[in-house]
């Protein structure tokens, strides 16, 4: 098979594209290295033939609000993932599988339990209802029982009463892949189920950070941004250039803003989603929180857009109604002027992508509309 240049004075495994059924055999051949490198997402006919032998995985990106990101990830790394993650959940145990196994959350769910030996239960997650959740959890047969979901998975279940008696047989359940509400979060801790919020990416091997606190041997660090390090971080991405801008003397630059403070992190966004508003800093990322948090709009996502008088300004989009004199009234006193919502766009429901993140690319048409 073609060896690309960059790789040629390394030892190179087959890279292979797995989906479906065929993906957990796949998977667990790679990190026990007597199969190929096994590509999770979708646009394969770029990929190369052949990757480092440290590559057990190559994971695209969600992207969310840019171009999606192909993600080197070792054996070593997706196996510390694990082990930390049990350490923390209390041992081993059974997974209810409801996430995409093409993203980083899913992914982490079959390796943990690859790692603990159990078999996981997999639901589709194409069209998640509480009635096929509930149908699915009755398969669990482990003392210990897990789940990972994104808020709005789990915001579905707590709106349905006959879900909830299942969620609190949870030994944990995980809620990951963006910002989790606060509203949201005290529902569940209030309804008696077990919630633990997760912070990472593909790059970290997914969740290295529980209810704010690291995982194992991971280390946080502030700079301009948040950093990462340790034995779950990347080998690096399918692009040197991104590679040497991103991964810098063993530490993951992750392009989030937050702070640290008795050992709790705080994340408060993107750095990239803050826009400068008639000459104000203004981040969408907190404002965005604000919104959910404290308004009837728990849903809400924050777009930027042009403005020929501001320069650009903040747009709610959300499947609620508001007086947005209202909002705007809210989001100073909290905020400041600049972080005033100029428009409130009301549509019939978030699109998400298939990972469980709002789709921002395609709610900007509802914007610019």
């Amino acid at each position: 098979m073609l060896i690309l240049p960059r790789y040629a004075e390394v030892v190179t495994r087959e890279l292979v594209q797995r989906g479906g059924e065929g993906f957990a055999p796949a998977l667990r051949a790679a990190l026990a290295g007597s199969g190929p490198a096994v590509f999770a997402g979708e646009g394969a006919a770029d990929l190369p033939a052949r990757v480092p032998q440290r590559v057990a995985l190559v994971v695209q990106s969600s992207g969310s609000t840019a171009r999606p990101k192909r993600v080197l990830l070792s054996a070593d790394a997706l196996l510390a993932s694990a082990a930390a993650s049990e350490s923390v959940l209390g041992g081993p145990g059974q997974w209810l599988l409801a996430l995409p196994q093409t993203y980083i959350a899913g992914i982490g769910v079959l390796v943990r339990s690859l790692a603990a030996g159990t078999e996981p239960v997999v639901m589709d997650p194409a069209g998640f209802t509480a009635e096929r959740f509930i149908a699915h959890a009755q398969r669990l047969e482990y003392p210990l029982r897990f789940t990972s979901l994104v808020p709005a998975q789990l915001a579905r279940l707590l709106d349905a009463p006959s879900a909830l008696p299942v969620l609190r047989k949870f030994d944990r359940v995980l809620v990951g892949g963006q910002a989790t509400p606060a509203p949201l979060l005290a529902r569940a801790l209030a309804e008696g189920v077990k919630v633990t919020r997760t912070y990472g990416s593909s790059e970290t091997a997914g969740g290295c950070v529980y209810d704010g606190v690291p995982n194992g041997s991971t280390r946080l660090r502030i700079t301009d941004q948040i950093e990462i390090a340790g034995p779950t971080l990347a080998e690096g991405y399918l692009d040197d250039e991104l590679t040497a801008r991103v991964f810098v003397d063993g530490w993951y630059r992750t392009g989030d803003a937050g702070f640290v403070e008795n050992g709790v992190l705080t994340v408060t966004g993107r750095l990239d989603d803050v826009i400068v508003s008639g000459g104000v800093k203004v981040s969408l990322g907190e404002l965005e929180r604000f919104v959910q948090s404290h308004t009837p709009l728990v849903d809400a996502v924050v777009l930027p857009a042009d403005d020929a008088r501001w320069g650009q300004v903040p747009v709610v989009v959300a499947t609620g109604s508001m007086d947005l004199d209202a909002l705007r009234s809210v989001a100073i006193a909290a905020l400041g002027v600049a972080a005033a919502p100029s428009r409130l766009v009301t549509v019939d429901s978030i699109p998400l992508l298939a990972s469980g993140k709002p789709d921002r690319l395609a709610l900007r048409a509802a914007v610019d509309r």
